[in-house]
């Protein structure tokens, strides 16, 4: 009986979430209503609160079922169980390719339309805190093993990875100059190595290595 409600409680969770991402598609977080989600859901407004809380709470799921979903975890996945933290460090655009693709095709009608809203920019905010966190381990890592870049600060080296890794960087490159994924991902690899890592003596130059791959446009001013 137990296995039957908790089918039904996710049943209506479900209901619930792709209700509000329709409506907030069309009209705006903002202009939405909970008394309108419960509508188009088909449940009560007390059913709506019991589960989210709130409308920031039913954006909040949307996001972390978007961001941190399954082709997040699958990146992390190859993440487990490596101790090189240079390793880490090149693995990382991987997983920050995986979070941009999933937001982009689940949320990418969503913040669209709800770009300005207040209530998206507060949650973006709290999920950068969240990334900068989850960050922070690869980047001890490096530090505890010596193999960070010299005379670089441990802070500092989080806020280049957080950086490097931001939304903006994948959407200027992949988005609006039309980078493949792939170019994107081999790109901040090389660049998050060389950016945070010490360089081994015999070591091919990553610089060297992006010019051959991606070699540089001729200028015409």
């Amino acid at each position: 009986m137990s296995r039957v409600r908790s089918r039904a409680a996710d049943a209506t969770r479900a209901r619930i979430l792709t209700a509000a991402k329709g409506l907030f598609v069309r009209h705006g977080i903002d202009a939405v209503t909970i008394a309108r989600i419960a509508r188009k859901a088909g449940v009560s407004v007390p059913t709506v609160y019991s589960v989210y809380r709130s409308k920031e709470g039913i954006l909040r799921a949307l996001m972390t079922a978007a961001l941190f979903g399954e082709r997040f975890e699958s990146a992390r996945a190859k993440l487990r169980g490596v101790t090189d933290p240079v390793k880490l460090i090149a693995l990382t655009p991987q997983v920050a390719r995986a979070v941009y693709e999933a937001e982009r095709s689940e949320l990418g009608l969503l913040r669209g339309a709800t770009a300005f809203s207040p209530a998206l920019r507060k949650l973006e905010q709290e999920f950068e805190k969240i990334r900068l966190d989850m960050q922070e381990e690869r980047v001890r890592l490096l530090f505890a093993q010596s193999k960070e870049k010299k005379g670089l600060g441990f802070d500092e080296a989080r806020q280049i990875l957080w950086m490097y890794t931001s939304r903006d960087v994948y959407r200027m490159l992949v988005l609006e100059s039309g980078w493949t994924p792939d170019r994107y991902q081999d790109w901040l690899s090389d660049t998050l190595v060389n950016a945070l890592a010490s360089q081994v003596e015999g070591d091919r130059p990553i610089r060297g290595r992006i010019r051959r791959r991606f070699p540089a446009r001729r200028s015409h001013g």
